[in-house]
């Protein structure tokens, strides 16, 4: 499954008869409750069932593994930027870590360095990141493109009533998701060609480096710009008219099992919804202590 983000890939599986407007609405519920939730364990129990979803649908767990190198880069790079930012003051500021972390290395005598509080917040943009890749992933891995399309349309279809073309944008992001794996493929293409010509992009220092992205970065453009090209005329020659008014020869129905699944995600949702309140305090310290903030 190399290079599956962004791509359609063919298959069985309850994912696959899942409503394509419920899977956008479950996706963007997602992605919006990963920015709330307070506690690790919360961030676990809504995580769980997609990987047990990913695993069930494609038998695989190396991709699972693979998916997270971006979120881990990202997550070292904001690591180092917290031991500068964060400070010892910070951290005795907070009880909660007062009373249960002190561990704070300094670097010397400033007051700068390891915490177990930078230590949480790269964990938590590690996992937010991951999970975003991995929704995402699931989305555009299990569903058509012409389903997603029509998916998007009705999803935004009140926006008719204000004249905003709900069309035409579907379209855009239609194809702007389809475009992700062939910038991707055409990326690597280029990068051997350009190796093969002598350029190397792993060693050098920054300038070398950054002369060699160039040389790579400017070729895609011209390809993209090329292939979009060749899209748009291949659309046209089809008689494709962006404003004409159009007839759909398969309407989108809901199901009973999607009718299931989205009860279910909505009971996980209240549940990791009424935990981040604590209405009445009856979540327990232990709980309590999976505290990302």
């Amino acid at each position: 499954m190399n290079n599956s983000f962004g791509r359609y890939l063919p298959g069985k599986g309850f994912i696959y008869n899942f409503d394509p407007r419920a899977k956008i609405v479950v996706a963007i519920l997602y992605l919006v409750l990963i920015f709330f939730v307070h506690h690790f364990i919360d961030m676990a129990v809504i995580t769980i069932p997609i990987i047990f979803v990913y695993i069930f649908t494609y038998k695989k767990v190396i991709p699972l593994l693979s998916l997270m190198r971006f979120p881990a880069l990202i997550a070292g790079i904001i690591f180092l930027v917290n031991i500068y930012v964060i400070r010892e003051n910070d951290v005795h500021e907070s009880k909660y870590h007062a009373d249960l972390f002190l561990a704070f290395t300094k670097f010397k005598e400033n007051n700068f360095g390891i915490s177990i509080l930078s230590l949480n917040k790269s964990i938590a943009i590690f996992w937010r990141i991951y999970i975003m890749i991995l929704i995402t992933t699931i989305l555009t891995n299990s569903t058509r493109p012409v389903l997603l399309t029509k998916a998007i349309e009705d999803i935004i279809w009140p926006l008719k009533f204000v004249f905003v073309p709900v069309h035409i944008i579907a379209m855009i992001i239609t194809i702007a998701l389809r475009f992700i794996p062939t910038m991707l493929d055409e990326a690597k293409r280029i990068m051997k060609a350009q190796s093969s010509r002598g350029i190397d992009f792993k060693n050098g220092h920054f300038n070398e480096k950054t002369t060699a992205f160039t040389t790579l970065v400017i070729p895609l453009f011209v390809s993209s710009f090329a292939k979009a090209e060749d899209l748009s005329n291949a659309m046209e020659t089809r008689g494709y008219d962006p404003y004409g008014k159009r007839t759909k020869y398969r309407e989108l129905k809901f199901k009973f099992l999607d009718f299931v699944i989205l009860f279910a995600l909505l009971l996980l949702f209240t549940f990791v919804i009424v935990n981040m309140f604590n209405p009445g305090g009856y979540l327990p310290s232990w709980y309590l202590s999976t505290i990302i903030k």
